[in-house]
């Protein structure tokens, strides 16, 4: 499993049946978390006295009890985001991405030449700053405009002004860029179980992935550096996902692909709390 551990802002501290108590900088929150089937004991004393604890409703959906917490700020090495506890308890980021922002850009600093990248379903950014941090001009494509605004907050918070920022239908701009003769050095995706674009597109990820991956080779580049598809959809494994870029990303350029879990580790007993899975071809 490839795991995000140098966090310093950031850390789960216990899981127990069904949530999570992490931390967030200076607040903790308690958060469903469909993976945690396991029963221990909630010794830490976080538990009782989180700073807000997320509860579902059993009509769907959810609320926040506890301190209304405002928008505050965490950081990752050179890295800053902008969190707030928003509804379906998500906080704008997924920490355990971090795993493969480090990876991206390593990948990015070490290519020794001028790198592009497209970073479809991009959500608030963290891929993009993290890509842009390290030197690649970004294309940052999402069909929200509330997630797009926040992604650009990201990026000024990084003191970034090489992301390019798009709100558009993924597939959509996908084949404009290739009509437009526009390829990119590497591209990075995490597309949803289930959605719809701005003008109601509807997306079912088993019906659409295959043939956006076989989609997407025509706007890499000639030698492109890497390719990251990852994915938090149940029964989407990171081999079946390792498959899929084998047979289209690997079939037309070559290279290498691995896959794995990603996680977060748990402070209370050094485990690893698993947090989707993750697919990366590199050239």
């Amino acid at each position: 499993m490839w795991m995000a551990e140098h966090w310093r802002d950031f850390e789960v501290l216990d899981a127990s049946d069904g949530e999570k108590l992490e931390r967030w900088g200076t607040y903790t929150l308690v958060r469903p978390d469909p993976q945690v089937i396991w029963s221990t004991p909630r010794f830490h004393p976080g538990w009782t006295t989180p700073s807000a604890a997320y509860y579902r409703s059993s009509s769907g959906g959810g609320h926040w009890k506890g301190q209304e917490i405002p928008v505050f700020h965490v950081g990752y090495g050179n890295l800053v985001f902008q969190i707030k506890p928003m509804n379906f308890k998500h906080t704008g980021l997924f920490p355990e991405q971090a795993v493969n922002w480090d990876w991206a850009a390593e990948q990015i600093s070490s290519a020794g030449r001028p790198v592009s990248v497209l970073n479809l379903f991009a959500y608030t950014g963290g891929a993009s700053v993290a890509c842009a941090k390290a030197g690649a001009s970004v294309c940052h494509v999402d069909a929200s405009k509330g997630m797009v605004a926040w992604a650009k907050e990201n990026a000024q918070l990084c003191g970034l002004d090489n992301v390019r920022f798009i709100v558009d239908d993924c597939v959509k701009f996908v084949s404009r860029e290739i009509r437009r003769g526009r390829r990119y050095d590497a591209l990075i995706m995490d597309p949803p179980s289930y959605g719809r674009g701005p003008d109601g597109e509807v997306w079912k990820l088993e019906n659409e992935l295959f043939r956006l991956l076989e989609l997407c080779l025509d706007v890499l580049s000639q030698q492109p550096l890497f390719f990251l598809l990852n994915s938090y959809t149940t029964g989407l494994s990171a081999g079946c996902m390792e498959y899929l870029l084998r047979c289209t990303v690997e079939r037309r350029f070559g290279g290498r692909v691995t896959a794995s879990e990603i996680g977060l580790p748990v402070g209370r007993d050094g485990l690893c709390l698993p947090c989707g899975a993750t697919a990366r071809w590199q050239n």
